[in-house]
């Protein structure tokens, strides 16, 4: 069923996107999820005080329930833990959490869109370009290209799947303060699309801390039950902890907190089937590593190293052109690509 939900969502136009003042049960069919006002009633004996509880935290579809663990449903205020049992009761009657064949999921596998990062090169070593559904990491020295991809992909996403798109809405969370609609604005009429409409259906949002880092998530989660979005960019989604925490003392607690950050993130890809795109700094190696290996390093550790599906790595290239290397995927083959800066956004390597 996750699956149709999902196919569902690929399906849609413009046109089909939900109005304003769509009910919560035409939310459903157009974007196909479950919204969490599905367990309301029914002799569940689930309030709509206890939906409204839910959704304050940021669990807005039946599938959002099921992925959270009992513990953190019972810290929610209000509900006790025969409330919580009666609210996954309810929520397993809508979807499953079994087993499936191989063959099942290769055929879902088949559904999976990706849309383009505007360079045919790039495009071909991610085997079609950025994966809906999972997190894809890109990290790099600052001027690589890393920021200018993320305004690239905020325009591609909106493309209809004919010529490379997703055919939904976009959310950017900036951390570092350096997205620019300008930049929208131009790569628009690289692909002559609407500028305004292009405008309106990116939702930007400046992050100053990482605790508001994670909050916009739960902000995140409640715009994409109520339209189609098919990107979420968190560029960059380290740089506040480096300031937040420091020192051997707090980086414990920097990694718990970053953690949580990314299992959410995790969870928004895999309910509302968008792709999560995150960059990441580096960071020099002063130790004798580097004198076997590479001399950066990204910065997180395994916690950021095991969230990420794929893991992109960013370098200057030679004159204006920026070189993209696949660092880590369970699918794609080590490659590299060549890519160039333009006024227009992302393209092919100059010669």
């Amino acid at each position: 069923r996750l699956e149709q939900c999902r196919m569902a969502q690929a399906q849609m136009t413009d046109a089909q996107m939900p109005t304003a003042g769509a009910t919560a049960e035409e939310m459903q069919e157009d974007q196909g999820v479950l919204l969490i006002e599905r367990l309301e009633g029914n002799g569940s004996g689930i309030t709509a005080g206890d939906v409204k509880k839910l959704k304050e935290k940021g669990y807005h579809t039946v599938e959002s329930v099921i992925h959270a663990p009992k513990k953190e449903l019972c810290d929610i205020k209000g509900l006790s833990e025969n409330k919580v049992e009666k609210i996954l009761d309810s929520a397993y009657k809508f979807i499953g959490m079994g087993f499936q064949t191989a063959t099942e999921l290769h055929r879902q596998r088949q559904d999976l869109i990706y849309f383009t990062t505007g360079c045919k090169d790039v495009d071909d070593i991610l085997q079609g370009g950025i994966e809906t559904g999972s997190i894809t990491e890109m990290y790099g020295e600052f001027r690589t290209g890393k920021t200018q991809l993320c305004h690239t992909l905020a325009v591609t996403c909106q493309l209809p799947l004919e010529q490379g798109g997703g055919e939904g809405k976009c959310l950017y969370i900036d951390t570092e303060g350096t997205f620019r609609p300008q930049r929208l604005i131009e790569i628009a009429q690289r692909f002559n699309m609407d500028e305004q409409s292009v405008l309106d259906n990116v939702n930007y949002a400046r992050a100053f801390n990482s605790d508001h880092q994670l909050q916009l998530l739960v902000h995140a989660s409640a715009l994409m039950a109520e339209s189609r979005y098919a990107l979420l960019i968190v560029d960059s989604a380290t740089a506040l902890y480096r300031t937040d925490y420091t020192g051997r003392g707090e980086l414990s607690a920097r990694q718990v907190h970053l953690a949580k950050f990314l299992r959410m993130l995790s969870r928004l890809a895999s309910e509302f089937g968008v792709a999560c795109v995150i960059t990441n700094q580096v960071v020099a190696q002063v130790d004798g590593a580097a004198m076997f290996g590479p001399s950066i390093k990204p910065i997180g550790g395994n916690i950021i190293a095991h969230a990420s599906t794929t893991r992109l790595y960013f370098r200057k290239g030679r004159g204006e052109n920026r070189v993209v290397k696949v660092a880590d995927s369970p699918c794609l083959p080590e490659a590299e690509a060549s890519f160039s800066i333009q006024a227009h956004g992302i393209d092919n390597a100059q010669e």
